[in-house]
């Protein structure tokens, strides 16, 4: 873990008043304490809301035109595991996240659900200390430019696998929980997408929504579509 916070709060764009908040957004699960402040996960929790909420206004003020609909499915591809870890792994944040010897030996710094929440407690500490726009000058900062890679609204992933399947006269693809894991209030699922009995794809979420897209995309990407 890297000590040189000096480095995270000039790419946070931000000089933490309280930097305790921000000590508590980088520390991973495995090395909490008893209790419900000794881990990042609450931080996660409200990260998450404020992230969904700044990516709404960013859209609405970007895409006047657009219904909502297509705002939705923009959200979605926005807000989504994948676009959460290109700004950890930018921002390398994974260095300075304070975890376990067993979670860091099995990868912790480069696993995708730990670097996502992660950045989300993030924000969520960047609101708590400098308030919403604080947070919201932190996300623009690193999620405008990929607003703007898709110039048409996305599918989502499992409206285009479904449409991928109907188009060949398939069944509609089908979603198997393979494994369920960690505590009851915060489970991490795995979840195969596949279509007519077809090899499938596998990915894991903290929720099944989200893992059932993440499998889509994979089996999309593994089909040639992604």
């Amino acid at each position: 873990m890297s000590s040189d916070f000096s480095k995270l709060t000039k790419s946070l764009g931000h000089e933490f008043t309280a930097p305790e908040l921000l000590n508590l957004a980088l520390r991973h699960s495995s090395l909490s304490v008893s209790g419900p402040g000794g881990s990042n996960e609450r931080y996660e929790f409200l990260g998450d809301r404020v992230f969904g909420l700044v990516i709404a206004e960013m859209l609405l003020n970007r895409f006047p035109n657009e219904d909502e609909g297509d705002i939705a499915k923009r959200h979605t591809a926005l807000v989504r595991q994948e676009a959460l870890v290109r700004v950890a792994t930018k921002i390398k944040l994974g260095d300075f996240i304070e975890m376990s010897d067993g979670e860091e030996n099995s990868g912790g710094r480069e696993n995708s659900s730990v670097l996502s929440d992660c950045c989300e407690a993030v924000i969520a500490a960047l609101y708590m200390d400098g308030g919403l726009d604080v947070a919201s000058d932190f996300i623009a900062e690193h999620w405008s430019a990929m607003m703007e890679e898709t110039p048409r609204p996305p599918k989502d992933a499992k409206t285009a696998l479904q449409e991928w399947a109907q188009g060949r006269g398939l069944p509609l693809p089908e979603y198997t929980e393979i494994s369920r894991e960690g505590p009851a209030h915060k489970p991490v699922f795995e979840i195969e997408a596949s279509v007519d009995g077809r090899k499938g794809a596998l990915a894991s979420g903290t929720s099944k929504r989200k893992a059932e897209q993440e499998a889509a995309e994979n089996l999309l990407k593994e089909l040639g579509l992604g």
